[in-house]
């Protein structure tokens, strides 16, 4: 079977299992950076809300000998299991009094989310845009978000402005800003000497869940105090949307080596919905910004 069967076959499997008291239904989810998720849904008429469960990675088992059904089994098993902590009534979400305490931010390419842009409230910052999420409690569905669209906005009757005022507070609050030195890092995952490893100055910055934390580098105060400590700007570089880099800027003829090295990183070593940049910045510690750098 192609895909597109696969994906049909699925529906017909699955429900099939579910039975009558069910609509399975397939929807195509749009992700960061255009990426396109097959996504199957399963839902009574009295649900308000329900796992979506991607093909993608079902299909891939599949390819390597598989069996439908079994796949189809795997499937139901997994919509049962996170269907346990699915018991939320989400009008809720109608009251941006209830929500606004959870609404945070987080950074993503502007270029490759121009159609999404268009149904969100954001602010372009240099290649990027703000964007804004609310995030459901942790203890009930893990790292679960809703993407905060313009539809919300009417729905509340409120402004990108107020969203982002409250964004900002609670990125203080309850995402603070987080500071690892690479040494530290290296030694966590590999358990060797990051001496061994790592030789030069580099810390990364991400928040306190390590989950869309490039957006710490738009209200930390490490930044300064890194610069102060360095003597230097800060050469900052874009990880992933999850954290940056930081590094001194006394390495002014190696821009070129950086670029390549962003580039070889957002090929090679991270998922395309993850990709944040490939543009270098700088925090200029005497105007205590951010600027990119260009040429």
């Amino acid at each position: 079977m192609n895909y597109q069967e696969f994906v049909e076959e699925m529906v017909n499997l699955l429900q099939e299992r579910m039975g009558a008291a069910y609509s399975v239904k397939v929807n195509e989810v749009t992700k960061n950076n255009g990426i396109v998720y097959t996504g199957i849904v399963m839902m009574r008429e009295e649900d308000n809300i329900s796992p979506t469960i991607y093909l993608e990675e079902m299909y891939r088992q599949y390819c390597v000998g598989t069996d439908p059904q079994e796949i189809a089994d795997g499937i139901v098993e997994m919509y049962r299991d996170k269907r346990k902590t699915l018991h939320l009534n989400m009008d809720f979400f109608r009251d941006y009094g209830k929500v606004k305490d959870r609404i945070f931010h987080k950074l993503v390419n502007y270029e490759k989310n121009e159609k999404l842009l268009e149904e969100v409230p954001h602010f372009a910052w240099h290649d990027l845009a703000l964007v804004f999420y609310y995030a459901l409690e942790e203890k009930v569905l893990g790292n679960a978000s809703i993407l905060i669209r313009n539809s919300h906005l009417a729905m509340w009757e409120k402004t990108a402005e107020d969203v982002y005022a409250a964004a900002e507070e609670n990125m203080r609050l309850r995402m603070p800003e987080l500071l690892i030195p690479m040494r530290q890092l290296v030694e966590e995952m590999t358990g060797v000497k990051a001496e061994e490893t790592v030789s030069i100055d580099m810390y990364v910055l991400t928040n306190r869940v390590k989950l869309n934390g490039a957006s710490a580098m738009l209200y930390s105060d490490k930044l300064g105090e890194l610069a102060r400590q360095f003597g230097t700007d800060l050469l900052i570089l874009p990880s992933s949307v999850h954290e940056v880099l930081l590094l001194p800027d006394d390495r002014r003829d190696e821009y070129d080596f950086y670029r390549k090295l962003v580039e070889e990183v957002n090929t090679t070593q991270v998922d395309p919905e993850e990709v944040l940049s490939g543009q270098l910045y700088r925090y200029n510690r005497k105007l205590a910004k951010i600027e990119e750098i260009s040429g």
